[in-house]
């Protein structure tokens, strides 16, 4: 039967890169001193194909003498910085920019030129290459990438598969080891533009600083018509993204390097949805500008937290390269000054890629002076400074000036005589491009009118299905509230809500409907219940789940207020230095406030800070009170809980819902609405489906529970007829003694372990989302006692080495606290066994074991025993640790099968538990070291016609094949065909020197280099 193993991953990729045109070799074969040798360091440390980048230089650069190419290659070779990432910046604008490069003239001065490293216009022009098994060494370590493509020379690209059929071969193992690769053979990824990891299901794409949450798949091959489902992932990236030309396309407009002030800069990439939705809008702005062009480029709808801002960045990038364009002046436009900042600091942090550092207009006066030129520029303005002081001429009247409007609609710009017509009378020639993350009202003619229709749309469904962003919850806590109706905010459907850029005159306030609302929403009563019943939701939310929350507040006034009512239930939330503390106001002010309201009031650059802080998942500030700032623009993936108690509806709504739909490890989503607004969430929701869009908004609660008590039933299936009453009524010492019986229970049924794994892990993820709803808090101690038995069963020897989702999660184990302070017991001492060392393993512990009443308990324990020694073995000795294995497995499959009595099984174990013990002993006897006792047993030693030889031949025949063998073995010798075969003669020439069974020679040969392929591992660190 042929194993479906990660080498066949990797010839499928090759053959899909065979199918783009691009030429694959193996790495042995262009290694120094092969015949088709295309690398020139014998200890793999040259990780540029120097031939091919040479030979690019020459092609590309025709008119520059030798000199210059030299001095080119020389500074590709040669790049200085002190941290991986800006290395990789300064060779990522070499190769988008070219490279600056100095020649001496025939009169004797110093010319200056750009050499080109890639054919940016003409694919065909440049070399392609995809190589496996590519062999780096760097300082101490030699590693081997799975496929390495490379771009006239230049490694531009790594992949690392893992096999589809391994459940211990993850796409997070990939990730892991692409970590390793660099941290420890950083030289590779200088070079490096992507970074692919897959299983053989799974397939992302990553940049080379990106977490794994960030490497997202690509579903599209042509265009944005997803893939079909039946198409291997791993095939439509490879199909999609390394397509020559759009290849070339991704490298030159779609990677930034965000500078974020300090530290490295965070390299990020396009996402498919991006990339094609930037590719479509330029083609469309191009038409809109155009003589006869209509002046509407479209609508850019790509859903909240999909990563719209990076989207704006690409298509100006993109825009400002674009020839036909006439180097334009791009002039982007929000309603509110706090958005105005946001987005220019995206632009400013991304101002290579723009070629230009963003211009932010201070007034009308200021954005006259910006737009007074003939070319270039990127203009940031809010819509308010088009608003014309006195009659005057247009501000400009050029045709390559596009506006970028961000968050298009109706209600904010007021397009029929409100701002939105004062910038179109100021601009009467600029065409007009829209992105939004929620839908344009399907009635909204208007806006249609300014922009045109949606270019591209990447809707709430389509995020979730990419795990861009995550799935939201909506909880309505009203009822929670002992108000009585008369001391209940009542909502009129006419209401309009008063937002931070709106304010009226507090005479005209105190007048209005809006001020009777905040009158109640603000009583003293009523915000002392919120406060009781927030603090003891987000503990309990905290309790299971890592992060943050925010609490939207109606008016300033309450957001004070609030803050001093859980201030008093949690004093120690308070700090009065803007660096310490748990819970802070973020909102604006002036002197002319109430006293009480000072402290909360700051100025921009202390609320920058105060952003850094909430921002960062480690910092103590886990908990932010605000009105109007922080609801749009504003990304913190740790924030999983959203306190609602302010009146919101259409986009305002969905657009302060998403704050909270952000990825962090395995967060879910969250919501909490004080106010009762489920009726306008509908309404938003249904204009969102009215619009073309997929996926709900925010899911109920209740859903949530639902989901939590069928999971909880499954896990309950698996303890039919046990008892854990005890623990949460019994003794700390009842409560452990619970764990060995419990195990016992579950290792009993059929694949009862795995069902045990899958069932908690379900249940889990399903309670975080629930907590802390009753239904949730009434099962809370039964999953406490389902997580303990899972994590009991789960740790100890012979458990794989947990991936990074399981070491680095968002939803906490609630187990740590109901077992022991400590955390989790592991399964010795829960049985009240010491845990033993396999090699020294006496017949106490043995004997203890097979004394245990839980006998299948006992088989667990010395299966895992067993198998992590013979996995520890396996490193050092081939034949003996193959030995034990079949042994194990041949137990092991009785046990499964019933086939004998569990006491009969736990016999054998001990038997092998035994011999393994004795085996270790065996150098001491022999007089052999490690590495000679394990060529000594690859001799066959037991075989009848080997044995006449004798055991003094034997081991001498076995320390001159350590010897031997060990002086031949260089760096990746063992897929070297040339080197193995020198050695394989060696090794026979020491056999037939002795004697040994001609009959024997071929298969101990093979035995002998496949166990010195183990041990050359040791010798290399060695």
């Amino acid at each position: 039967m042929n194993a479906f193993t990660e080498s066949v991953v990797e010839e499928a990729a090759l053959e899909w890169f065979q199918g783009l045109g691009f030429q694959t070799r193996a790495g042995p074969e262009i290694a120094c001193g092969e015949l088709g040798a295309e690398r020139h360091d014998p200890d793999y440390r040259d990780v540029i194909l120097e031939g091919r980048l040479r030979e690019a230089l020459a092609r590309l650069n025709p008119c520059l003498p030798p000199e210059a190419l030299d001095d080119a290659y020389r500074k590709l070779t040669r790049i200085d910085s002190p941290s991986l990432i800006t290395r990789n910046r300064d060779l990522h604008s070499m190769l988008v920019d070219g490279v600056n490069v100095e020649y001496p003239r025939p009169d004797g001065s110093i010319a200056g030129a750009q050499a080109w490293l890639v054919d940016f216009d003409n694919p065909e022009n440049n070399d392609w290459l995809a190589v496996n098994q590519f062999t780096v060494a760097e300082g101490q370590h030699t590693r081997r990438p799975d496929v390495v493509i490379f771009l006239n020379g230049l490694p531009i690209a790594v992949i690392e598969l893992k096999s589809s059929t391994d459940e211990n071969a993850t796409i997070s193992n990939a990730f892991n080891q692409l970590q390793t690769y660099k941290a420890q053979i950083p030289s590779l990824f200088t070079y490096n533009e992507l970074l692919v990891i897959s299983d053989g299901l799974e397939a992302r794409v990553g940049s080379l600083s990106a977490n794994l949450e960030r490497f997202m798949p690509w579903r599209t091959v042509e265009g944005e018509e997803l893939a079909p489902a039946s198409m291997p992932q791993l095939q439509v990236l490879v199909q999609g993204v390394f397509q020559e030309r759009r290849l070339l396309d991704f490298l030159r407009y779609f990677i930034v390097f965000e500078d974020m002030g300090k530290g490295d800069p965070v390299k990020k990439i396009a996402a498919y949805h991006q990339f094609h939705a930037v590719k479509k809008a330029v083609q469309t702005t191009i038409k809109a500008t155009r003589p006869n062009g209509d002046r509407r480029a479209g609508v850019v709808w790509h859903t909240q937290g999909s990563g719209k801002s990076l989207t704006m960045v690409f298509y100006a990038g993109r825009l400002v390269l674009e020839p036909e364009m006439r180097n334009p002046t791009i002039v982007v436009i929000t309603d509110r000054n706090d958005l105005d900042d946001q987005l220019f600091g995206t632009f400013s942090r991304c101002s290579e890629l723009l070629r230009q550092p963003p211009q932010q207009a201070e007034d009308r006066e200021h954005l006259k002076l910006l737009l007074n030129v003939s070319s270039a520029g990127i203009v940031f303005t809010t819509i308010q400074k088009f608003m014309p002081m006195e009659a005057e001429d247009h501000l400009s009247e050029r045709h390559n000036i596009v506006v970028i409007a961000d968050e298009a609609h109706r209600s904010q710009y007021d397009f029929i005589d409100g701002f939105a017509k004062h910038m179109r009378d100021a601009l009467p020639n600029a065409s007009f491009i829209g992105f939004t993350g929620t839908p344009i009202e399907k009635a909204d003619a208007n806006t249609r009118s300014v922009f045109g229709d949606y270019i591209s749309v990447y809707d709430i469904q389509r995020a979730v299905e990419d795990k861009a962003t995550v799935p939201i919850y909506y909880e309505g806590r009203l009822a929670n509230l002992e108000l009585d109706q008369n001391e209940r905010p009542r909502i009129d459907p006419q209401f309009e809500e008063v937002t931070e850029g709106e304010e009226v005159e507090r005479r005209e306030k105190l007048k209005s409907k809006w001020a009777a609302l905040e009158a109640v929403v603000g009583a003293e009563k009523r915000l002392k219940l919120i406060a009781k019943d927030l603090v003891s939701h987000f503990e309990a939310r905290l309790e299971v789940m890592d992060g943050k929350a925010m609490i939207v507040c109606m008016s300033r006034r309450i957001c004070v207020e609030l803050y001093n009512a859980i201030v008093k239930l949690r004093p120690e939330w308070h700090g009065a230095d803007d660096a310490e503390g748990s819970l802070k106001i973020v909102m604006t002010g002036s002197a002319a406030d109430p006293l009480d309201w000072q402290p909360h009031i700051r100025e921009k650059s202390r609320r920058e800070k105060l952003a850094v802080r909430f921002k960062n998942a480690n910092d103590p500030f886990r908990m932010v009170i605000v009105r109007d700032m922080w609801l749009t623009g504003f990304d913190v993936p740790s924030l999983h809980t959203m306190y609602l108690d302010k009146y919101m509806r259409d986009h305002g709504l969905m657009q302060a819902i998403a704050r909270v739909n952000r990825v962090f490890k395995d967060k879910p989503g969250g919501r909490v609405d004080y106010l009762g607004i489920a009726q306008e969430l509908k309404q938003a929701l249904a204009t969102y489906t009215e619009s073309g869009g997929h996926g709900q908004a925010a899911v109920p609660v209740e859903e949530a529970v639902e989901a939590l008590l069928d999971r909880y039933e499954a896990c309950c299936v698996l303890f039919d007829g046990f008892d854990w009453s005890h623990w949460t009524m019994g003794t700390p010492a009842q409560r452990l003694s619970l764990l060995p019986a419990a195990q016992e229970h579950i290792l009993r049924q059929e694949n009862g372990k795995e069902r045990l794994f899958k069932a908690v892990k379900d249940l889990s993820s399903a309670f975080a989302l629930a907590v802390p709803h009753p239904k949730a808090m009434n099962i809370r101690d039964d999953i406490a006692f389902f997580q303990a038995v899972r994590a009991v069963l789960a740790k100890g020897a012979g458990q794989q080495q947990r991936s990074e989702l399981d070491l680095d999660h968002a939803i906490r184990q609630i187990v740590s606290s109901a077992v022991a302070p400590k955390g989790v017991i592991d399964i010795f001492e829960a049985a009240g066994l010491q845990k033993p060392d396999i090699s020294i393993l006496s017949d106490e512990f043995l004997a203890d074991v097979s004394g245990l009443p839980q006998k299948n308990l006992a088989v667990e324990m010395l299966r895992k025993l067993l198998s992590n020694e013979i996995r520890t073995r396996l490193k050092r000795n081939v034949i003996q640790s193959r030995r034990f294995s079949e042994m194990l497995e041949a137990s092991i499959r009785k046990y499964q099968n019933r086939a004998v009595e569990t006491a009969k099984v736990i016999e054998e174990l001990i038997a092998v538990a035994k011999q393994m013990r004795e085996d270790a002993a065996r150098g001491v006897q022999l007089g052999l070291t490690d590495d000679e006792v394990a060529f000594y047993d690859a001799l066959e030693v037991n075989d009848s016609a080997v044995k006449v030889m004798g055991d003094e031949t034997l081991r001498t025949i076995a320390r001159e094949l350590v010897k031997t063998v060990r002086q031949n073995t260089t760096i990746d010798w063992n897929v070297r065909e040339n080197v193995r075969a020198h050695i394989k003669v060696l090794v026979k020439r020491i056999l037939r020197k002795y004697g040994y069974p001609p009959d024997k020679q071929e298969k101990a040969t093979q035995t002998v280099l496949e166990q010195a392929e183990v041990l050359s591992e040791s010798w290399a660190v060695a």
